[in-house]
This record gives structure tokens, sequence and C-alpha cells, in this order.
């Protein structure tokens, strides 16, 4: 019960319909022995089913002169010898056709296009070599009744090739459901060939229709043409007739509607089980390809959409690494130039004597640096939720209130700012950076051309951030704010900030009031 509520079981389980079939990922050695098991068995098995109901049908139902009454001791020697002979020579030559057929299999190499066709083709071609069989045995058996007992001749005929119809139709079905996993190799690369959808799901179920139906009705009209040819045959005898042929006919029907349903079934199935694992956010799904038919197709066609999935998750988690969550989202609901004013708090760091590291340290050492510095910056913005808009060097520009609106981006900003310090103080004594939080209105949007797009902030907010930063680094905190941000954020992040001198930063016009953390515990 659990395999058939998990899908994820269901196609590890059973990946081609059955746990008879086996995992996708068996080896060569137990594919090669469950295949010669499953089609063995199949073979024998509807062989000896259809033979029997032949018998009984020509011996005991189908009206005429008994064939009992005149069963000479070279039929029961030839009938049963015949059977073994064909069971045994359709034995072997079926498994040398399909060793033949699918050798690319014991080479460990993926199928070429011929190799493709004809391994699809295989169940057919198994097909043909039961029905040559049951071919001869209606000529052999027929020409026996004509020199013995000509006036069964036509029963015996007819009732052999009925017989071999549906045993076919049944071992068809049967041998391509053994085939799955051979079918699902020679696919791996590419989709069925076209030529082989000429003959897709259309044609089969009208062929599974006439042998289902169309077959036993005729062979009930053939026992009531019989019957009129008789003459003689009493009412009870004529129902007993019609009752056997129905339940045949209804028996047939059934098996023939099943297997074919199962057909069908199983790869749509695959589908919809790998279609659950989709919608619960497991892309790395793919299902085997076995039907040759345009189920096929349909089951190519997934794994090709979920191939597009994991394309489209991988750029989109590449592309959130370089410009942040929001900005994907922001470019994915809008494709167009432009920006608009938002209310934001702006955070700027930047790295003490970067120079001085470049040139006295081997560059590996330098990026390891500045990866461990950007690591803890990332993490603190990220925590009070503001994206870090770009990296410039040795410095990084971190936004708060766009592109995702927050409810105190200047409180968010002070907070980070004050985190950022201690942990670089703890973690990462040998980076020293100044760091600058303001708050203002700026412009947030995308600029650049319709072939290369940037998210950005432009405006004094963002300038006079920077030049906090670089006043931060002679600071004792290292750590410096505009009393405009303080303002604006909430009590339980101003309280932790002391208002300081009045100055006018390098590159603006109107003084900037600073604020700087409190110190006192």
């Amino acid at each position: 019960m659990m395999t058939q509520g998990n899908p994820d079981l269901v196609l590890k389980r059973r990946p081609f319909g059955s746990w008879l079939l086996g995992p996708a990922d068996q080896s060569t050695r137990r594919l090669r022995f469950r295949l010669q098991l499953l089609m063995t068995t199949f073979s024998i098995g509807t062989n000896l089913i259809g033979a029997l109901v032949v018998f009984i049908l020509a011996v005991y139902v189908l009206p005429g002169p008994s064939l009992i009454d005149q069963l000479q001791l070279a039929d029961a020697i030839i009938i049963p010898a015949y059977f073994v002979l064909a069971i045994a020579v359709g034995c072997v030559w079926s498994t040398r056709l399909t060793r033949r057929v699918t050798r690319w299999v014991e080479l460990e190499r993926p199928a070429t296009r011929k190799e493709q066709i004809a391994t699809l083709q295989l169940p057919l071609r198994l097909t043909l070599i039961e029905v040559l069989l049951w071919l001869v045995a209606a000529v052999v058996f027929t020409v026996m009744t004509v020199i013995m007992q000509p006036e069964n001749a036509l029963r015996v005929a007819l009732t052999v090739i009925d017989g071999a119809i549906i045993t076919c139709s049944v071992s068809y079905l049967l041998t391509e459901f053994a085939l799955r996993p051979v079918a699902a190799r020679a696919l791996v690369d590419s989709p069925p060939p076209r030529r082989l959808l000429a003959a897709g799901l259309k044609a089969r179920t009208v062929f599974f229709w006439a042998v289902g139906s169309a077959v036993p009705v005729a062979g009930l009209m053939l026992a009531a043409v019989l019957a009129l040819i008789e003459g003689d045959v009493t009412s009870t005898r004529l129902s007993v007739v019609i009752l056997a042929l129905g339940i045949v006919a209804l028996g047939n029907g059934w098996l023939l509607t099943m297997l074919s349903a199962k057909s069908v079934v199983a790869p749509v199935r695959s589908v919809r089980d790998a279609l659950s694992l989709i919608g619960e956010g497991r892309l790395d799904v793919s299902i085997p390809v076995f039907d040759g038919t345009e189920l096929g197709s349909l089951q190519a066609g997934f794994n090709r959409m979920a191939e597009g999935l994991r394309d489209r998750e991988r750029i989109r988690d590449v592309f959130g690494r370089y410009v942040g969550p929001g900005v994907v989202q922001e470019a994915l609901s809008s494709d167009r130039l432009g920006g608009e004013e938002r209310y934001v708090a702006v955070l700027f760091v930047d790295l003490v004597g970067s120079t001085e590291l470049a040139m006295n340290r081997p560059p590996t050492e330098v990026v390891q640096l500045l990866n461990r510095f950007f690591a803890i910056v990332v993490d603190e913005v990220d925590r009070q939720g503001g994206f870090v808009n770009k990296f410039a060097g040795d410095a990084a520009l971190a936004i708060f209130g766009a592109p995702a609106e927050l409810a105190d981006p200047a409180g968010s900003a002070l907070c980070a700012g004050r985190e950022l310090a201690r942990r670089l103080d703890e973690e990462l004594p040998e980076a020293i950076a100044g760091i600058g939080v303001t708050a203002g209105i700026v412009v947030a949007g995308t600029v650049g051309d319709v072939r290369r797009h940037e998210y950005t902030v432009i405006g004094d907010p963002v300038n006079e951030a920077a030049r906090l930063s670089e006043l931060a680094k002679s600071a004792p905190g290292r750590l410096i704010a505009s009393m405009a941000a303080v303002e604006e954020a909430t009590p339980t992040e101003s309280d932790h900030w002391l208002q300081s001198d009045l100055v006018t930063v390098r590159g603006r016009l109107l003084p900037t009031r600073l604020a700087v953390p409190d110190a006192s515990p």
C-alpha cells in the first residue's frame, strides 16, 4: 500500500509499471535472466492455454460428428508431439532472435537508430514466429482431418485459426510487456522513431477490438453455420455451444482489454507519478521511456519538460546569487526599464587597507579573506530582510526596502550594521571595515538597455552612506549612521544609538547629523 501511495517509491520500485520487470538500474545479466524467464513463461503459458481452448471447442463444443470417437492412435501421438516441438522451436527461435536484436545491451552501449527500430519492432517479430507455428499447425491438423474425418475439416481449420489469432494477440501484449526494460534502454537518449508512430494507439485499439470482439463473434456465427449444415442439432446442444463460445468470448475480450489497457495505463501512470513529484518541487525526476507509440513520445516529452525546468531553476538560482532573489522576482514579473521613488535604508561597508592587503598577501589569500568578509555581510543583510545590491572590489552596498518592501527599513539597516560590526570584530579581526548607514528617498529599478538590465538604486542616500563608511574607518566602533535614519527607526532599534557631531561629508552641500552606537551596557 505504501508503494501505491508514494509516487517516489512507485517510480523507483516499479519504473516500468510492474515489479516483475525490476528496477531501472538492474545489471545486464539480471535483465537477461529476467527477460528470458518472463518470455519463456508467457510463451508456454499462452500457447498451452490456447491449444487447450482450441481442443475443447473443436472436440466438445462446436456441433458436428464427435472427434473423440474417431480419434486414432496416430492423432493422439502427433497432436501433443507437435505441440511440444512447436513450443521448443518457438522458444529457441525467439531466444536467438532476441539476443541478436538486443546484442547492443550485452555490449553495454547505446542503441543506434537502426537498433532502436529493431528493438521496438521485436514484439511483432516474435509474435510472427508464433503465428507461423500456429499456421503450420492449422495446415497439418486440417490435412490430417481431411484424410481421416473429412466432415470435420472445416471445423478444425477455423477453430485452430481463431485460436491462433487470440493466442498470438495475447502473446504480443505479454512480449511487449516483458521487453519494456530493453525498450527503455533503447530510447534512453531519444524519443520513439516517427516511423513507428504510424501504427500507434489508434491502430492498436482497432486491432484489439477486432481480436477481442470480432473474432469471438465470428466464432458464434461459425457455430450457427455448422448447426445449419448439420441440421439435426438439438436446442440443448445449440444452447451449450452458444454458452461455451460466449464464455470464451467474454474471457478473451476481458483478457485482451485488460492487457491492452495496462499497456496504455503504465506509461501514463509513470508520467502522472512524476508530475506529482514535480508538483512537490522535486525537479530531479526522469522516467524511463519504454513505449514505441505516442505514449513513448509523451514520456520523452515529460523528460524534456523536467530537464527544461531544471535548467530554468538552475538559471534562476545562479541569477539569484548574482543579483538577489528579490531582484529575480522583480525581473520575472516586469520587463520594463526605469524605476520608481522608494524610501529605503542604505548600508555601505568598505574594507580598510585593502591595497596593503593585496600587496602583502598572495592573491589566493586575498580572495579567501574577501569571501569570508562578504559571507558575513550577506548573512547579516539577509537576516534583516535586505539584499546586497552589488559588490565593488572590497566594498558592498546593501539596500533595505527595495525591491521587497520592509515595515522598518531604517531599523533593519541599523540593526544589520550593529551586528555586522560585532561579527567582524569577533570572527574576522584581520578584516577591518568602515560601515555607514543612512536612509532617504531614492529611485529604485532597472537601468541599462533592453539587452542588458541591472537593478540598482540611485540617489543622495547612496552617496551619503559611502561617505559615512569612510568616516567610520577612523571612528572607535567603525560604525556611523545618519541621525535621519535613527529618527525613522522604531524605538526598539533607535534606543541603541546616540546623537553625535554635525558634519558636512565630502561631495554633499548639506551637513549630516551623525549617530553612533550606544556603547553603554
